[in-house]
């Protein structure tokens, strides 16, 4: 089993929010991907725990697979 979770930039915010279908109710954001990592390492498991998913798992550790969005506008003239 691996976990995806999805960050996308907001350009507005200047933050990464993060988002995942394999765990309900995940929505985090941070200042980088570095700071959101460390963030989910601790949200995620409790995640799991609260929705009763990692009752199902016989996994000690879990992959997590942080893929992250970015589109900026660039000026070409």
């Amino acid at each position: 089993m691996r976990l995806l979770v999805k960050a996308i930039w907001d350009r507005e915010a200047k933050v990464w929010v993060a988002t995942s279908e394999d765990v309900p109710g995940l929505v985090n954001e941070a200042a980088s991907t570095e700071e959101l990592m460390e963030k989910l390492k601790v949200m995620v498991p409790e995640l799991l725990e609260a929705n009763s998913s990692l009752l199902e798992l016989d996994q000690t550790e879990i992959p997590l697979h942080l893929s992250c969005e970015r589109t900026e506008l660039i000026k070409t003239r």
